[in-house]
């Protein structure tokens, strides 16, 4: 699935905020088929990935999870940091080996609360991020489960 330009922090967040935010994180690596987390876990965290692929799963009853999307360089893994009760809405796991930059979200959010400015940048690039994602799940959802022809008039 093609990433929608703001979606990666490199042009989701203008220079000074980026430098901000990049303080904080501390370089990290993932071997193949880690989980970095589970739906429905404690989202205290996020990253941003260096060099490899992370692929979002969803949770389907009854069948395997649903592989939603496959991210890449300069992208975003998880936004339910940012957005109380804190939960992951999705899971995830590297399918290749990861290199990543990760950030403590209590400190990236109390910062973000200390300036309103950077707080309203990194907002906005996760909401794009956000309803990027929903937009994903929806569409590899239907992809995958929906009927064929369902929906179609005669």
């Amino acid at each position: 699935m093609n990433t929608a330009p703001t979606t990666t922090m490199l042009r989701g967040l203008a220079t000074d905020h980026r430098e901000r935010l990049m303080r904080l994180g501390r370089e990290v690596s993932f071997q193949q088929a880690t989980r970095l987390f589970e739906e429905g876990g404690r989202a205290d965290r996020f990253w941003i990935i260096r060099s490899g692929r992370v692929e979002l799963d969803m949770h389907v009853p009854g069948r395997r999870a649903a592989v939603i999307e496959n991210l890449g360089p300069n992208e975003l893994i998880g936004w339910s940091w940012l957005f109380a009760p804190h939960v992951w809405h999705m899971g995830a796991e590297a399918t290749t080996p990861v290199r990543a930059y990760e950030f403590d979200a209590t400190a990236v959010r109390s910062m973000c609360q200390d300036d309103p400015a950077l707080g309203n940048a990194v907002g906005q690039w996760v909401g794009q991020v956000l309803a990027h994602r929903l937009r994903a799940a929806r569409t590899r959802l239907l992809d995958l489960y929906a009927p064929y022809g369902a929906g179609a008039s005669v």
